[in-house]
């Protein structure tokens, strides 16, 4: 019913910057919040940046400062700015949003496939 498709992971020399996106497609009534996790090898996924349907956002101290979560409620849009990326956040970005869809009064989680930034001179 509801589909995430991230894009705009790659590779980075350190110190450079990217752009991901991830749009939410389906038979969506409602997104309450959009966020962006990581996971690197032989780690836990992690939440690295989340922002809910009125703006509020809330970020990794691993990233504050240097990524910036944003997004776009009329096309079902996140997106998160990575600068000054070190190696250290290479990893897999898995984008996830708490959506409602028409056939349900609830919220579900939903996942994206992820998308692998790599950062590496």
């Amino acid at each position: 019913q509801v589909q995430l498709v991230e894009s705009g992971g790659g590779l980075v020399q350190p110190g450079g910057s990217l752009r991901l996106s991830c749009v939410a497609s389906g038979m969506i009534f409602s997104i309450y919040a959009m966020g962006w996790y990581r996971q690197a090898p032989g780690k836990q996924r992690e939440l690295i940046a989340r922002i809910i349907n009125g703006g509020s956002t809330n970020y990794a101290d691993s990233v504050k400062g240097r990524f910036t979560i944003s997004r776009d409620n009329a096309k079902n849009t996140v997106y998160l700015q990575m600068n000054s990326l070190k190696p250290e956040d290479t990893a897999v970005y898995y984008c996830n949003a708490d959506i409602r869809v028409y056939s349900s009064p609830f919220y579900s989680g939903y996942w994206g496939q992820g998308t692998q930034v790599t950062v590496s001179s």
